[in-house]
């Protein structure tokens, strides 16, 4: 149950009150501070388990929002291009302090990856090596296998509660395992329930809200560029375009990198390009913090600061923009149903991709005690996934002397 003021209106058809986003608790600026930074430090495991995270702490802790809020947010990021759980972020900065909120939340998630992801560069050109960080995953995977499938169960209770609801997260999540774009599994879904709802609805239902503006055609997503020199400006330049038409998470990055770094500009080599993804993968925080180490290679620390600033500024951007309509789709019937679907298959999403985390992380018995031991720290006694994810690079560091 929400712990802040609300309206006392008939909640609509989605059983969610329309007002509860407007009339909030503020926090302050150095709360907001403190909790993304601590996240941006701890957030190991790529999108789904940020996620799982900031459920874990702001929701279920802390009490920022209810979870049926929560839940349209995370909606909201898959409507806009840009990295999912670091839209995620701003808009819960933005819910929690207001718009210097927004800015806050998204920095301090960002910075603490973005400054661990340009010492692995410098250690890169340096020694030529990446650090060696698989001792540390192989214990932190298997506790945030565990993070995740808590938040799962806890986001699923509250996305499907109807049957069109768990029907459209079954077959989002069976799409998603045969391999269908995920923007189109987001459509189809938004638009099976957006239909459900005409079809159960009188002829006088509330007209839906377009989205249109803030989806773009998958194709465009992919759209050339003309060629530019290796250069600070085409560099700042090629990752404001990244940033501004890339939907999905850091997973969909690495082919929309090669084809213009490696294949069409040369900038990169393969090697180069697999190694930079790879370290967006084992830093906590955003996987688009690739970009960090590109930019590095490219252009040196200067090079680095204006490729991150040109992958994330759009997120803030889009955030911004898009923020304020979330209450008013809501208290639109069909475009509330959109967003229950977009809810539902996003799980389903997270679903899937939990999956092939967990194939990754158990590994033998040792991963599998790990997994079942945070299961029951978590579960049991409502330990802090942050110290979990600590716990769990401390055991596989242990393991590996």
């Amino acid at each position: 149950m929400p712990l802040v003021p609300v309206h006392h209106e008939a909640p609509t058809a989605h059983g969610l009150n329309a007002s509860h986003s407007r009339d909030v608790t503020r926090g302050s600026l150095g709360e907001v501070a403190r909790v993304f930074l601590r996240l941006g430090l701890t957030a190991f495991g790529g999108p789904a388990a940020h996620i799982a995270m900031m459920e874990d702490e702001l929701v279920r802790r802390r009490r920022w929002l209810p979870r049926e809020e929560f839940l349209d947010l995370l909606g909201a990021t898959h409507l806009i291009p840009g990295p999912n759980s670091t839209e995620l972020a701003i808009h819960l900065g933005h819910r929690r302090a207001g718009w210097p909120g927004l800015l806050v939340a998204g920095v301090c998630f960002i910075v603490p990856a973005m400054l661990l992801t340009l010492a692995a560069a410098w250690a890169y050109v340096r020694f030529g090596t990446l650090p060696q960080a698989g001792a540390l995953l192989y214990g932190v995977k298997p506790v945030i296998l565990a993070v995740v499938l808590q938040a799962l169960g806890s986001l699923g209770k509250t996305a499907l509660t109807t049957w069109p609801r768990t029907a459209v997260a079954i077959g989002a999540a069976v799409a998603s395992a045969l391999g269908a774009n995920e923007l189109l599994i987001l459509a189809v879904a938004g638009g099976s329930l957006a239909a459900w709802s005409h079809f159960r609805s009188s002829p006088e239902s509330r007209s839906a809200l377009t989205l249109t503006p803030f989806v773009l055609d998958g194709v465009t997503v992919m759209a050339a560029t003309a060629p530019v020199p290796a250069s600070l400006g085409g560099l700042f330049l090629f990752f404001l375009k990244v940033g501004s038409v890339l939907f999905g998470s850091g997973y969909v990055l690495l082919a929309f990198l090669r084809a213009d770094l490696v294949e069409r500009w040369g900038w990169l080599t393969e090697a180069q390009l697999l190694d930079a993804v790879a370290v967006g993968q084992f830093t906590p925080g955003p996987v688009f913090t690739t970009a960090t180490f590109i930019g590095y290679l490219v252009g040196g620390t200067p090079g680095a600061g204006l490729a991150t600033l040109g992958i994330f500024l759009p997120a803030f951007v889009f955030v911004a923009l898009s923020g304020p309509l979330i209450p008013r789709l809501r208290r639109s019937r069909t475009a509330g149903a959109v967003l229950d679907g977009v809810n539902a298959a996003s799980l389903a999403l997270m679903a899937v991709v939990t999956w092939q985390l967990g194939r990754a992380a158990l590994v033998d018995g040792w991963t599998v005690a790990l997994a079942v031991l945070g299961a029951v720290l978590l579960l049991r006694w409502r330990v802090n996934s942050a110290w979990l994810v600590l716990g769990g690079a401390a055991a596989g560091l242990l393991r590996a002397m």
